[in-house]
């Protein structure tokens, strides 16, 4: 079966692949979802500090090893990212948009191959609407993975604590979809 490919963003790739390895290139569901990063989320993690201290585990060599395979992409498929990307960074760097040049090259790429976005970003969602790329949030991607059986309660349970223990909560509202999913309160401290 052929896979159906999603993009992982920077954060929720952070927000599973520590308790959920390997997380990458392992598919699950009727739809064979199989989970990709950009190539520039290792650039990422170096360059903001943040990043760097509070995530060093991405270094480790397992985590390196799972994020190798890169989505495998044609000359034109390529040129077309570019062109989506000139053209959704022209949209973000005029009216003064929130999502970084990495958010954006992600959003291209996904434009180009029709594929799910996994963020819980608010800006690169508002900005994955105008341009008609379908998100998920990381609390989606989960209920994905559950109904497949991919996942269990006990590890969904295990890594909404883990955010909370992080102090990485996604900043939207989650304590309703979070009972609509799972058919249970979260954990304590949950927002």
């Amino acid at each position: 079966m052929a896979q159906t490919k999603v993009l992982l963003d920077t954060n929720s790739y952070l927000r599973l692949a520590f308790n959920l390895h390997p997380l990458l290139f392992v598919p699950f569901g009727d739809e064979a979802y199989t989970l990709y990063v950009h190539p520039d989320l290792r650039a990422e993690c170096d360059r903001e500090p943040r990043l760097r201290n509070k995530f060093d585990w991405v270094r480790l060599p397992k985590f390196e090893e799972n994020r190798k395979r890169p989505l495998q992409l044609s000359n034109a498929q390529k040129k077309a990212i570019a062109e989506n990307f000139d053209f959704m960074w022209g949209h973000v760097a005029a009216e003064g948009l929130s999502p970084s040049p990495v958010d954006t090259r992600i959003l291209a790429t996904a434009l180009e191959l029709e594929i799910h976005v996994v963020t819980d970003d608010r800006g690169m969602i508002d900005l994955a609407k105008e341009y008609g790329v379908p998100t998920w949030t990381t609390l989606e991607l989960m209920k994905q993975m559950f109904d497949a059986d991919h996942l269990s309660i006990e590890k969904v349970r295990m890594l909404v604590a883990q955010w909370i223990y992080d102090e990485d909560l996604p900043a939207r509202e989650l304590r309703t979809p979070y009972r609509d999913f799972f058919g249970e309160d979260p954990p304590t401290g949950f927002a």
